[in-house]
Parts: C-alpha cells; sequence; structure tokens
C-alpha cells in the first residue's frame, strides 16, 4: 500500500485489514504510518510493516521491492495510491518540482507493477489497484497541469495491464474518483474552494475504498472504476458529447470549484 498515511490510503488499509490481510504500509511520514499500524494491529490483530519511503525519488521503488524480498513478503494486493497535485499553471513550478511529480504520479507505479507483477503470475493470484481519478475521464483545464494527464495515463495503462493479464490470474483495476473528502485538498491548498462546493457531488472515502476493492476483487474485475452515480454520470456524458462541447463544459464548470490550484 502505497501514500498508507492518510485519506484514501488509510481507508484502504483499514478495509484491507478487516479482510485480514497482513499489510506493507508505505508512505514518507513514518510517525503517522506507526500510529496507523499500531491501530490496525490492535483493532484486526492483523500484521502490519511499516517502510517509509519517498516514492518521488527515483531509487525508492527499487529499495522497497528489495526490502520485500529480504524480508520474504509475498505481495498478493498491490495499491498504486500515493499521489498529490502540483499547484500552479505549467510554467510555474520549477521543472525539478513536474520531475518528482511524474516519478510519484507515473514511473514509480509502472516500476513497482513490474517488479510486484510476476509473482503474482506465478502463483497465478493477484490483484492490483491503481487510485487514479475522474480527473483522468474529463478534459484537461487549467491549473494542475500534469495531474489529470497522469491519471489517464493510469487508465490506460491499467486497461492493457488488465487485459495483458486476463488469463494469469491477475486482476487489474482503475479506481477513478471524484471529489473525495480527505487530506488532498489540504495539502493542494484548495480547501476553501473546493467547500463552496454542493455536498451530493462528494463522497466518503470509505464508500470510494469499498467501491475500489469490490471492483478488483470481483471475476471479472471492473477495470475502470467509477464510484458514485454522480461520477459515473458525468463520466458518460463526456464519452457521449462531441469533444469541443465536453472541453467547452469543463471550462465553464471549473469555474466553479476550481482555481490554477484546485484538482479533482
Amino acid at each position: 500500500m502505497t501514500g498508507a498515511s492518510a485519506g484514501l490510503g488509510a481507508a484502504f488499509c483499514r478495509q484491507l485489514a478487516g479482510k485480514g490481510y497482513k499489510l506493507v504500509l508505505t508512505a514518507r511520514r513514518e510517525d503517522r504510518l506507526r500510529e496507523l499500524a499500531r491501530e490496525l494491529e490492535q483493532s484486526h490483530q492483523v500484521e502490519c510493516r511499516v517502510i517509509a519511503l519517498d516514492l518521488s525519488l527515483p531509487d525508492a521503488a527499487l529499495s522497497l521491492c528489495k526490502r520485500l524480498e529480504n524480508e520474504g513478503l509475498e505481495i498478493e494486493v498491490l495499491v498504486n495510491n500515493a499521489g498529490y497535485g502540483l499547484a500552479g499553471h505549467y510554467t510555474d513550478p520549477r521543472w525539478e518540482s513536474h520531475a518528482h511529480f511524474i516519478q510519484l504520479m507515473v514511473t514509480a507505479v509502472c516500476e513497482l507493477t513490474w517488479r510486484l507483477i510476476a509473482p503474482m503470475q506465478s502463483r497465478r493470484k493477484g490483484y492490483i489497484i491503481n487510485v487514479s481519478s475522474l480527473a483522468g475521464l474529463v478534459p484537461g483545464s487549467a491549473g494542475h497541469t500534469l495531474y489529470a494527464a497522469s491519471k489517464a495515463f493510469l487508465i490506460r495503462f491499467s486497461e492493457s495491464l488488465a487485459l495483458e493479464n486476463l488469463h494469469r490470474g491477475v486482476n487489474v483495476s482503475a479506481l477513478c474518483p471524484g471529489f473525495t473528502w480527505s487530506e488532498f485538498h489540504d495539502v493542494a491548498g484548495t480547501r476553501e474552494i473546493v467547500n463552496r462546493m454542493p455536498s451530493w457531488m462528494w463522497m466518503e472515502a470509505d464508500a470510494v475504498v469499498a467501491f475500489g476493492l469490490d471492483s478488483v476483487f470481483r471475476d471479472p474485475p471492473r477495470v475502470v472504476a467509477v464510484p458514485g452515480w454522480v461520477n459515473r454520470t458525468i463520466a458518460l456524458l463526456m464519452r457521449l458529447i462531441p469533444s469541443p462541447w465536453a472541453r467547452g463544459i469543463a471550462r465553464r464548470m471549473s469555474r466553479h470549484f476550481r482555481s490554477q490550484n484546485a484538482a479533482v
């Protein structure tokens, strides 16, 4: 579990622990990981390993996989959840900030999947959830320029990976939540903006995670899993109407909930 210290990551940990899974928790904040591990061990009597790493660093994914191998840990469920939003227009941050963002949101996901999927295939049992976003299914808008692009990549990556593993015992799903109550918008600095949005557009993290787990565990899995009727309606409309119209709607709607610093 990457990005396990808060938000959707912590919700994934609690629900997987409730199903009896032993957990490997990975994120940057070791203190929060250890606090969550203690909670899960006490409430669910499951073993939890804490590996604090910054997956935006180029050697972090390899280091994580070597730790798993050295400790004899086999991964049955991989949840690629770590992520954040990089505020501003494309030329605002330094390139180094974009490079770290791409490393975390795209490269680390691909590398962890590449290194961990072969043993799943050998055992003919495994599950991979790539936490994408509704932003990957709708036209992009100004601000957080790489966010929607990275999430769209995860969707296409998951679709191809699911087809490759159709008969290899590995289920793959891209979970595409919309607005979800979590720390994401606090970290991105957009809490004041998104709090103006109507409550019916929001989902609780537990409901999103329950849908994501149901999607990947079912046979066949939901390869592109969009939780909530609001999000599914938006995704459907964006597919049905002409692309120029969709971009126009996204541009107008974004004025209500998105500044240059906001992201779904």
